[in-house]
């Protein structure tokens, strides 16, 4: 979901998945064009020595359900990288909400690794609406192994509370216009429309992974 246009079909989703580089990967990515600096630095969670990336996401967005599997793939090698990784799901108004605190109640059970991909799914291929409280409920009822009353509490609670202002603060530092979009270091914001397409922006994260790394 983009405030401004970003139109990537599972087509374009599948190919950006490819070897192929991008038109800039002969040069260096640039700025304003590719990724932006923040103006004031955003404080980050990232370990010493590590480089944070942030991936701001919404459950309900079609481009997020389609680079979920390219981001999860590069992911996996981010440790290797010094990279440390972190999702975040935006809210652009109070109906983004309930999907925010499914997301850091999964977190808070430990069950994002096995569950969040499964949610894109539901949503997108299954069509089932997770848009509301009850919805949402009544989808985790059906989940193997979920503990629904553990996860009620859990989506109800202070610490979820808690992390969704933080959500919120971090989404408005960045200045984040849609999703899917990545933050670096907490320095610099991009996203598919900046760099040009999925597989792109994943490259000019690697770019300012390398830029923060050295200063």
């Amino acid at each position: 979901m983009k405030r401004r246009s970003f139109t990537l079909s599972a087509a374009s989703a599948l190919a950006a998945s490819s070897l192929a580089l991008p038109a800039w990967a002969q040069a260096q990515p640039k700025e304003g064009k590719d990724y932006t600096r923040l103006g004031k630095p955003v404080a980050t969670d990232a370990p010493a020595g590590k480089v944070e990336v942030i991936e701001f996401f919404w459950y309900n967005c079609g481009h997020c359900h389609n680079f979920e599997p390219v981001f999860e793939s590069w992911a996996k090698g981010a440790p290797a990288k010094g990279v440390s990784v972190r999702r975040v799901p935006v809210a652009f108004n109070a109906t983004f909400v309930p999907q925010q605190k499914l997301y850091y109640a999964l977190q808070g059970m430990g069950k994002v690794e096995e569950l969040h991909a499964r949610v894109f799914r539901a949503i997108h291929v299954e069509k089932v609406n997770l848009s509301k409280d009850e919805a949402i409920m009544a989808w985790m009822a059906k989940q193997p192994g979920i503990d629904l009353a553990k996860f009620k509490e859990m989506f109800a609670s202070f610490n979820v509370a808690s992390q969704i202002k933080r959500a919120t603060q971090l989404q408005e530092a960045y200045g984040v216009e849609g999703t899917p979009s990545m933050g670096v270091a907490g320095r610099f914001y991009t996203d598919g429309t900046m760099a040009g397409s999925l597989n792109a922006v994943l490259q000019v994260v690697d770019y300012l992974v390398d830029v923060a790394r050295k200063g």
